[in-house]
């Protein structure tokens, strides 16, 4: 992955199946969004041994995300059924249950199944874990590639979205910064056209104070300023090969903040339509953006 661009979301899922000498191993690992990484695992008592190794395998690979990770073993059903007699040990116990006979008027029958449940009798075929554990973490590294892929797949759709939604963002702040200056003048001639209706005497001064005022105050061309630095700079995150999510979030906090501004220094409905759009962008982004690693 090194020298791409990729950005990653945290809802995913990813089954692996691997089938060994011991049985068959498979994994199930699923993530969605979390504020930081979470790793669940639920495994096979025989395995708790490898569960930091998998944790740190997990978090190797992953930055953020609730992660569930589950592991079914079923061995082989030959392994399960082939067992060895220990011939000695249960000629040894015969020999005594035939001594303990002779010493009794009463004896009863030698049960086999009886000799067979003796401890040490019956000798199962013994699993090499330490293959077993291999191939565990070997499969479990298989998952999270898969789960990567997905994420990407996700991230990269996400992507697409945000850097539409900061496209209709620019556009926004573009026509507004070229309408501003008739918005005001507009303002300001339908004031004095209101003061005429009115027949009032007003001081030309005072009247020239009030609309440069106004003006002052409804000037957002600051706001706009700040709100096309902080499209530039979400785009610029999104280039960046590393988790971006919570640099993201912050920067929709810095733009809702801007367009709340801009809805507040409104003098007309248009530049109020605009600032209600620009919010419903932003929070579309923002809800997407909580996926994202």
């Amino acid at each position: 992955m090194l020298g791409m661009t990729v950005i990653r979301s945290m809802t995913a899922f990813a089954r692996e199946e691997q089938t060994t000498a011991q049985g068959e191993l498979i994994w199930e690992v699923r993530s969605v969004n979390h504020r930081y990484l979470d790793v669940s695992l639920r495994l096979d008592e025989r395995f708790r041994a490898l569960e930091m190794p998998m944790r740190k395998l997990l978090s190797d690979k992953l930055a953020r995300g609730k992660v569930d990770a589950t592991l079914r073993y079923n061995p082989n059903e030959t392994d399960n059924h082939h067992f060895n007699v220990n011939e000695a040990l249960s000629q040894t116990l015969l020999k005594q249950c035939d001594w303990l006979a002779s010493q009794t008027t009463q004896a009863m029958p030698i049960d086999p199944l009886k000799v067979l449940q003796w401890p040490g009798v019956i000798k199962t075929q013994e699993i090499d874990q330490d293959a077993l554990n291999d191939a565990v973490m070997t499969s479990l590294t298989a998952a999270v590639e898969i789960l990567i892929q997905s994420r990407e797949t996700e991230g990269h759709a996400l992507k697409g979205m945000i850097i539409q939604r900061c496209d209709d963002i620019a556009l926004i702040a573009q026509s507004v910064r070229q309408r501003m200056p008739n918005i005001v003048a507009e303002y300001q001639q339908r004031m004095t056209d209101r003061i005429s209706e009115l027949q009032v005497t007003i001081d030309p001064e005072r009247l020239e104070q009030e609309l440069v005022l106004l003006a002052q105050k409804s000037d957002v061309a600051e706001e706009l300023d700040r709100l096309e630095s902080h499209i530039v700079e979400v785009r610029d995150v999104l280039e960046r090969d590393e988790p971006v999510g919570r640099r993201l979030d912050f920067l929709m906090q810095e733009l809702n903040r801007e367009a709340n501004t801009l809805g507040s220094k409104s003098i007309n409905t248009e530049t109020t339509n605009h600032s209600v759009t620009l919010k419903v962008l932003i929070e579309q982004m923002r809800e997407q953006i909580q996926n994202i690693e």
